[in-house]
């Protein structure tokens, strides 16, 4: 279906992809994984067109293969409403008809273009596909189906915007799917919808994600894009059984260069033990000993001879290079402030928004010391509005929200509207910590900031970029308990399991809304699930 040749790109003197080769077939759910900045992205943007490539090429077979895109970021237009967009997306058969028409004339006349004859094809495709009657029961499908058609897009929820992009998608029935991060805002439930359906789905897909538990559940076969080389490495299987290979292949790596260390510590070793003892019978000998002299000479040249076929191997091919350490975040998240046993009471709580009825009611929980509570439920159910009316964000339709003594509070939103687009990671830090520029620096550095990054606007950060800087925001503000609104998104799987493995050391306590399987099964000590308007506690 899909065939990339040698695909190469760079931006200026930086390589980003070097020789990318792989295909995908029917039927076939590929993982592509890589570390954020590594070219998942530039390399979507070269399969759909938005991008050339500096050399190699794309092929698709059949050409005029109807191939659906979901974006990273739904950034729909500023007053575009939903009914707008799906009736866009559908199309009006009375114009498409006289589409149609326009392109079967300009046929007529010149019938050997090809580009013509995929035009008429691809229009006389969507007409046939133009059935309003498909809208609202993939509205419902996606839990949007009680959305106002007139209500602009861009008020939807992260979750509602996921999930409107996926129906759009699904409207064009696409025989080749490329997903970018496809699970970002998604709660569990649609989660394992999703993943039925893509087992089910008989085209090609190409999968971005770095939910674990997702490709686990989906993909056949793993792309794995090699920040260092930019190149593509292969390997079949889901996620798990990548990792598993991939482990191995780096511990037999390292095994081997240290068996070449060895080798070439005791190559210099022998090589200076042999010159020395030359030096050592010219110093002790006379002019009067020229056989001894110049055996010594033989030894010294056999020592030369020795230095220089060490000197060649280093310079060879041969020669295995040290494994790299991926980059992964380093976080510091165990000097947060003392604190006390109570941290958090909700009492006869109830939230929402002016005007409209409460979107939770008669919540009463509390959280203490050092507890890790995943906040859960399906989207929309009003998770990021309890979190913000914590936060004090939002005030409470009814009751109270009351924090301990010594609680320091610090909170991560899902959108990370919070960051100033016009500071930089730099000045970021410097608000929230008295640290001076270089301590910053060095601060920022832990979060894979480094060189001119810790000058850039932040509103020109990566997705990747202002989820690493929102944690590092919370760590300099020495807070001692977290509200994290989906922390793991656009994060890449080595700085996932840096980040949990930074949380399991902290004191404190935390509170997060999560859809990351992987990361509750090992992080929750107990959940609060919303469900039908109440707040109910399940102990893990």
């Amino acid at each position: 279906m899909l065939t990339a040749h040698n695909l190469s790109k760079a931006y200026g003197l930086s390589p980003i992809l070097e020789n990318i080769t792989f295909s995908i077939n029917a039927g076939e759910r590929v993982g592509l994984i890589g570390p954020n900045g590594s070219g998942k992205s530039t390399l979507l943007h070269l399969l759909t067109g938005q991008e050339r490539p500096d050399r190699g090429g794309i092929t698709l077979n059949p050409p005029n293969l109807r191939v659906g895109y979901l974006a990273q970021g739904f950034l729909p237009d500023e007053d575009q409403t939903l009914g707008d967009l799906l009736h866009q997306t559908v199309g009006d058969p009375d114009e498409l008809e006289t589409e149609l028409g326009q392109l079967a004339m300009a046929l007529a006349k010149n019938p050997d273009q090809e580009e013509l004859h995929l035009a008429y094809d691809a229009t006389l495709d969507k007409l046939n596909r133009a059935d309003y009657g498909r809208i609202q029961p993939l509205l419902a499908t996606f839990q949007l189906d009680q959305l106002d058609s007139d209500q602009p897009v861009r008020s939807l929820s992260g979750g509602q915007k996921t999930r409107l992009a996926l129906v759009l998608i699904l409207l064009d029935e696409p025989q080749l799917l490329l997903l970018d991060e496809p699970t970002n805002h998604l709660d569990i439930g649609m989660l394992e919808w999703l993943e039925t359906w893509l087992n089910n789905f008989n085209g090609g897909v190409l999968i971005v994600s770095h939910d674990r538990a997702f490709l686990d559940q989906t993909v056949t076969r793993i792309l794995d894009l090699n920040p260092h080389t930019h190149t593509i490495r292969e390997y079949p299987g889901n996620y798990s059984s990548y990792l598993q290979q991939y482990l191995t292949e780096q511990e037999k790596h390292l095994s081997t260069w240290k068996d070449q260390q060895y080798e070439i510590r005791r190559m210099k070793q022998d090589i200076q033990r042999t010159f020395e003892q030359a030096r050592s019978v010219e110093k002790s000998t006379t002019p009067r000993q020229p056989n001894v002299r110049r055996l010594a000479k033989k030894v010294a040249n056999k020592a030369k001879s020795r230095e220089k076929k060490l000197d060649r191997y280093l310079e060879s091919d041969e020669r295995v290079e040290k494994p790299l350490r991926s980059w992964q975040m380093k976080l510091n998240l165990d000097e947060a402030p003392h604190l006390g046993k109570d941290v958090l009471f909700l009492e006869d709580l109830a939230i929402g928004y002016p005007g409209y009825a409460p979107l939770l009611e008669q919540i009463n929980q509390q959280a203490q010391a050092g507890e890790r509570i995943i906040l859960t439920g399906v989207n929309g159910s009003g998770k990021t509005t309890l979190l913000r009316t914590i936060a004090g964000q939002l005030q409470p339709v009814a009751g109270q929200v009351r924090l301990g003594q010594s609680v320091q509070l610090g909170y991560m939103s899902q959108e990370q509207e919070l960051l100033d687009p016009e500071q930089t990671p730099l000045t970021t830090i410097q608000e929230v910590a008295p640290l001076n520029e270089t301590d910053a620096r060095s601060f920022l550095h832990y979060f894979l900031f480094t060189g001119d990054d810790a000058l850039r606007k932040n509103g020109r950060l990566s997705y990747g970029e202002r989820a690493r800087l929102s944690l590092a925001r919370l760590v300099a503000s020495g807070c001692n308990f977290l509200l994290l609104d989906e922390p793991t998104n656009h994060l890449d799987i080595p700085s996932r399991t840096m980040f949990e493995e930074a949380l399991s050391q902290f004191e404190g306590t935390i509170l997060a809304v999560v859809h990351d399987r992987y990361f509750i099964e090992q992080f929750a000590t107990k959940i609060w699930l919303v469900d039908d308007q109440q707040l109910e506690l399940i102990y893990i």
